[in-house]
């Protein structure tokens, strides 16, 4: 068999709203875009990513009195920062930005769907015990091998690829397609933390 068969390229959240104009603009977030789209030609999988949240959702600055945007609270599964209104369902935001190939895509998954609970991970919920059903997808595919390319690398890559590590696939990330948030020194902790767990760092 082709080995091509067994990798898969997961996309993360490659919308306008993560995009520069979007409401939690990730800096040059629609650089990526043109690199994402000539990749996807070599790989048998692709998986596009989406966060999907309902209005009001708990990971909202907006849906807690006092807090502002990138302040930390306690949530009953840790600690969430809270977040601008982002990627709110139907809405052009969430939207997959207009130059993003998507016809490729094998499963377009949507995540933080659920208002009490965020969801950076394309693999698990941030109680890090929902599952969103991705990894029995990749199983029944036969997939063992995950580049993740996509926004942002500190925060939905970064935890979709230790999720992918600790579930026993073999993980990459391409910092050429990816772009960071960069809050309080996250992106480098993200790094750390990726190569703790064995995971590829393309392009560092």
């Amino acid at each position: 068999m082709d080995p091509a068969q067994h990798q898969a390229l997961i996309i993360i959240d490659v919308q306008n709203d993560f995009c520069p104009g979007g409401a939690l603009a990730v800096p040059g977030g629609d650089e990526i875009i043109e690199r994402i789209n000539l990749m996807q030609h070599s790989f048998a999988h692709v998986v596009l990513t989406q966060d999907w949240h309902p209005s009001g959702h708990s990971s909202f600055a907006s849906a807690h009195d006092g807090k502002a945007p990138y302040d930390m609270v306690e949530m009953p599964y840790g600690d969430q920062v809270l977040w601008p209104d982002h990627c709110v369902q139907g809405t052009d935001g969430a939207a997959f930005h207009a130059g993003l190939a998507t016809a490729r895509a094998d499963l377009i998954l949507r995540k933080g769907t659920n208002p009490a609970i965020d969801s950076y991970s394309a693999f698990f919920e941030n109680d890090h015990h929902t599952a969103t059903g991705l990894e029995g997808y990749l199983r029944d595919k036969g997939v063992v091998s995950l580049l993740f390319v996509g926004l942002a690398t500190d925060f939905c890559v970064r935890y979709s690829a230790l999720d992918a590590a600790k579930l026993g696939f073999d993980v990459s990330v391409d910092l050429s397609a990816c772009r960071a948030i960069d809050l309080n020194g996250s992106l480098r902790q993200a790094l750390d933390e990726m190569q703790a767990h064995t995971i590829t760092i393309i392009g560092q």
